[in-house]
């Protein structure tokens, strides 16, 4: 769940400047609790961390995205630390440096666990950006086989497509 929040936060943040009820109705998409209250500041920093980790999901090998993911870690994560927000959840682990955390804070130490846990199960990257031209969302690679190059089956597709009319029409690939 943190990963695909990760995303898609990512790719709300990162190419534009949404509003905070924009940015409250992901949040609440993934399950997070009411009140949902954020504010243009709010915003500013979880963007700030969006960029960060579009640099993981942007990274090129698995090497590349632990390396990433270890600058971000000792950058901006703190000890691992159990909590159950004052009994209103389970017991979960938390990097960040307390409950009331900024947003900002919260968003990348949350994310950045989650897709280093991802990392260490897969032995591989954790997501990439899509590959599809004009595309560049960022998205979750949970699969079994190679690396995903495409955030959805509709960009490989077009990819595709747009590959075989330029075979078939004998100019070269650009």
């Amino acid at each position: 769940m943190e990963l695909q929040r990760a995303a898609d936060l990512v790719n709300l943040l990162v190419p534009g400047e949404p509003s905070p009820a924009e940015v409250a109705d992901v949040l609440r998409a993934h399950g997070e609790p009411e009140p949902i209250e954020l504010t243009e500041a709010d915003v500013r920093e979880l963007r700030e961390a969006a960029f960060v980790l579009r640099e993981i999901f942007a990274a090129e090998d698995v090497d590349q995205a632990a390396a990433r993911l270890n600058a971000a870690l000792a950058r901006h994560a703190r000890p691992p630390r159990l909590t159950t927000h004052g009994g209103t959840s389970g017991w979960h682990l938390h990097v960040d440096s307390s409950d009331d955390a900024p947003r900002g804070e919260w968003l990348l130490t949350s994310s950045c666990l989650a897709l280093a846990v991802a990392l260490a199960q897969r032995q591989a990257p954790p997501g990439g950006v899509c590959a599809a031209a004009g595309c560049g969302r960022s998205f979750v690679d949970s699969g079994r086989g190679g690396p995903r190059r495409y955030c959805s089956a509709r960009c490989a597709t077009r990819e595709r497509v747009a590959a075989h009319r330029v075979r078939s029409s004998g100019r070269p690939a650009t």
